[in-house]
C-alpha cells in the first residue's frame, strides 16, 4: 500500500513537472521568439488529433442527443411538461455533455495513439537519439501534441455541443411534434453566454489534461512492447478518471461563484 501510495505521488508529480516544462517552451516562444516550437508538428497533430475525430465525435454526441431526449419524454410527459425537453437538453450539453463526450472519445481515440507512439520512440532509443543531438523531447515531441489537443478539444466541444442540440432538435420535430423555432426559442431561454463558455472553458482544460497524460506515460515506457501496452492502459483510465473529477471540481466552482 505504501508502494502504490508512494509510486502515485511520484507520478503526479512527474505530470507537475512535465507540465511546467511545456510552459516554459510556450511561454519562452510566446515572450522572446528563441525557440521553435515546430509549425508543422503542430498542424500534423491537429489533423491527426482533431480533424480525424470530428466523425467519431458527431456520431457519439448525435446519440447522445437522442437519448437524453427519449429518456426525459416519457417523465416528463406524466407532469404535462414536454416542452421543456429542448430546455433540459441544452442545458445538460451545453454545460457539461459536450466536452465531457469529446473528452472521452479523444481519449480512446487520439491518447492512446499519442501515448503508444512516445512509447515506441522510447522502446526504440528515438529520445535518445534527440538528447545526443541536443534536442529536447519535450521541445519537439510534448508540446506539439499538448497544443495540439488543447487546440482540438475546445473545436471538437463546439462541434459535439451542436450535434448533439441538432440531434435532440430533429427528434423533437419528427416524434414529438415541436417545431425547430419553438425548439430553438427555449434553448435560448434556458442556455445564457456563462453556459457555453464554462462548457469551452472545460473542453480545453480536458485538451490539456489528454495531452499531458498521454505524453507522460509515453516519456515512461520501459520493458518494451508491454510497456508501451501499460502505457496505453494506463493513459486511457487515468484520462478518464483525471477529466471526470476536473469536470467535477470545475463545476462546483462555478456554482459556488453563482456562475451556473
Amino acid at each position: 500500500m505504501g508502494e502504490k501510495t508512494t509510486s502515485t505521488i511520484d507520478h503526479i508529480g512527474m505530470m507537475w513537472y512535465l507540465l511546467a516544462d511545456a510552459l516554459g517552451w510556450v511561454i519562452m516562444r510566446a515572450t522572446t521568439r528563441k525557440a521553435r516550437l515546430g509549425r508543422v508538428a503542430i498542424v500534423s497533430q491537429l489533423v491527426r488529433v482533431g480533424v480525424q475525430s470530428i466523425f467519431i465525435v458527431s456520431l457519439v454526441s448525435g446519440a447522445i442527443g437522442l437519448i437524453l431526449s427519449l429518456q426525459m419524454a416519457g417523465p416528463l410527459d406524466q407532469l404535462g411538461q414536454r416542452g421543456l425537453i429542448p430546455s433540459i437538453v441544452g442545458v445538460a450539453v451545453f454545460r457539461e455533455l459536450g466536452p465531457l463526450i469529446a473528452a472521452v472519445v479523444m481519449v480512446g481515440f487520439a491518447g492512446a495513439a499519442i501515448a503508444a507512439e512516445i512509447g515506441t520512440m522510447v522502446v526504440n532509443e528515438e529520445i535518445e537519439a534527440l538528447e545526443a543531438h541536443a534536442l529536447n523531447p519535450v521541445r519537439f515531441l510534448v508540446v506539439p501534441r499538448i497544443i495540439a489537443t488543447v487546440i482540438s478539444m475546445g473545436c471538437l466541444g463546439v462541434i459535439a455541443d451542436i450535434v448533439a442540440v441538432g440531434a435532440s432538435a430533429l427528434l423533437c420535430k419528427v416524434v414529438f411534434r415541436i417545431g425547430y423555432v419553438t425548439f430553438w426559442n427555449n434553448v435560448d431561454a434556458y442556455v445564457d453566454g456563462a453556459d457555453v463558455l464554462t462548457g469551452l472553458f472545460k473542453a480545453f482544460i480536458f485538451g490539456g489534461l489528454i495531452g499531458l497524460i498521454a505524453c507522460g506515460n509515453g516519456l515512461k515506457v520501459t520493458g518494451g512492447a508491454a510497456g508501451v501496452g501499460r502505457a496505453t492502459t494506463n493513459t486511457v483510465v487515468e484520462s478518464i478518471v483525471a477529466i471526470i473529477i476536473c469536470s467535477l471540481i470545475f463545476t462546483v466552482i462555478f456554482y459556488s461563484l453563482g456562475i451556473i
